[in-house]
């Protein structure tokens, strides 16, 4: 079972670090990605990472976030900087087990980006 923490609220132009963890899992096998649901848009995939950690990025987020994985905490992280009041939204990680880009998506975190 996947969880994401790491949500909270930050001024424009601050910095979250988002972690997904996973009990029974071990997330260095499979492709991970994160994606958010914000106010008025449709959800979106922000970023993924393969089990080879080839890295793809939304070009909504690019620059701005980074994804990591930690193999011996067996957590991918979300380093999120220059956050902007659009940024904020429900972020929720993925398992893709079949690797054809279907993601098992878990529990999500809140992201609030105000001043």
């Amino acid at each position: 079972q996947l969880q994401a923490s790491g949500g909270g609220l930050v001024q424009p132009g601050g910095s979250l670090r988002l972690s997904c963890s996973a009990s029974g899992l071990t997330l260095d096998y499979y492709a991970i990605a994160w994606n958010r649901k914000t106010l008025g848009k449709q959800r979106e995939v922000v970023a993924t990472i393969t089990s080879d950690g080839v890295t793809y990025y939304a070009d909504s987020v690019k620059v701005r976030f980074r994804i990591s994985r930690d193999g011996a905490k067996n957590t991918v992280y979300l380093q999120m900087d220059s956050l902007e009041v659009e940024d904020t939204g429900v972020y929720t990680c993925g398992v893709d087990f079949s690797g054809d880009d279907r993601y098992v998506w878990g529990q999500g975190t809140q992201v609030t980006v105000s001043s």
